[in-house]
């Protein structure tokens, strides 16, 4: 008999586009530092955490040997009610992170002619997309931001093409940080053809205050080729339950049904996540902290002479470019963590009061250039 296999070396190998997936890169917690508090400003959650209700289910949780509801039906009947939209337009997902692939493995891949389907999308934008768009199979094309962090619509709708089967709309942007404003997003997808998968990424939705921000939900009910993915990870402080979900019209949601994956929400999760509905007014108040969080933070980037783009998430963006990663290791000498990202620039969650604070004393004390967006 002859040998074809040995212990010696493994010949497995990956498909073709797994070897070329950029690496995903969380943010890293802060290195203690004597005498100094540490503060993990580096993945955007929410450092209050969920409202006491949630805490009273997660407490009280004692059915995890058993398999949750593989539709999540009791979320999706909460969300129907607290949206005003049909629980069946609703798909749970692990994260709105999980709620995409879901939406790429029903509409973007590898056609049968062997072609790629396209996926359009602002860049820098959330890190995962390219990563998500590889592993569905399909091509990422990339649009620069402007100058100030914002998509730009008109060069996304003129790289349109006949293989472009999904959208991605990330508002407000991570890590820049501006939202799409209504009329300039529905003008965009007034111009996409309707077979167009148009996602409108609500991941930070609830801190958003510019008064002419887009709300998906509106173009959703409008518009049978729009989606909106959102998460309870941001403002409902439920990062580490993985809770998340897609609504779309009934012509699409099938098919992401379809591709969902079975008992992606845990039952905890779901049970916490409707408790945190049903007490949205304290979620509201919460959230609302972190706002004036964020204002104080800009107010006082823009007393230091910072040049920050209009941030509408629990996080800023510093356009430091080749300086990105020495602001990081400052940070971090400091006993802050934050997230650069190569030589473009760093984000900074808005975290507890005190955090904020050393963030803008290590700002003040920061005079490298280039330090304008």
């Amino acid at each position: 008999m002859t040998e074809i296999n040995s212990p010696a070396k493994s010949a497995v190998r990956p498909r073709p586009a797994v070897d070329r997936l950029p690496k995903y890169v969380a943010g890293k917690p802060p290195v203690d530092i004597p005498g100094l508090e540490s503060f993990k400003l580096s993945s955007n959650e929410n450092p209050l955490g969920p409202v006491p209700a949630v805490m009273e289910v997660l407490r009280n949780a004692v059915d995890i040997h058993r398999y949750p509801d593989s539709g999540s039906a009791r979320l999706c009947a909460a969300l129907g009610e607290f949206l005003d939209v049909p629980a069946s337009d609703i798909v749970p997902g692990a994260g709105s992170l999980g709620a995409l692939n879901q939406i790429l493995a029903a509409f973007a891949g590898q056609n049968d002619n062997g072609v790629q389907d396209e996926v359009l999308y602002a860049w820098r934008s959330f890190e995962a997309y390219p990563i998500c768009v590889g592993l569905a199979g399909a091509k990422s094309v990339q649009i620069p931001v402007r100058a100030d962090g914002s998509h730009d619509l008109h060069a996304m709708a003129a790289a349109v093409t006949e293989n472009t089967k999904v959208v991605l709309l990330c508002t407000p942007n991570n890590p820049t940080g501006p939202a799409l404003g209504a009329a300039e997003t529905e003008e965009f997808i007034r111009t996409v053809p309707r077979d167009v998968v148009v996602v409108i990424d609500e991941a930070y939705q609830e801190f958003v205050r510019a008064g002419d921000a887009v709300n998906g939900v509106d173009l959703y009910r409008k518009y049978p080729n729009v989606m909106v993915l959102r998460t309870f990870s941001k403002a409902h402080g439920l990062a580490g339950l993985r809770v998340g979900y897609s609504l779309s019209q009934p012509e699409i949601t099938p098919h992401v049904r379809a591709a969902a994956t079975p008992f992606a929400v845990s039952g905890i999760g779901e049970s916490a996540a409707i408790a945190s509905m049903e007490n949205y007014s304290q979620v509201v108040e919460r959230v609302q902290s972190l706002v004036d969080e964020r204002n104080r933070v800009m107010a006082g980037l823009k007393d230091l002479g910072w040049d920050i783009p209009d941030a509408q998430g629990n996080f800023v963006w510093l356009a430091l470019g080749s300086n990105s990663q020495e602001f990081a290791a400052l940070a971090q000498s400091q006993a802050l963590s934050v997230r650069a990202f190569g030589d473009e620039g760093v984000r900074v969650s808005i975290g507890e009061v005190a955090a904020n604070t050393r963030f803008l004393e290590i700002c003040a004390s920061y005079t490298k250039e280039p330090r304008r967006s």
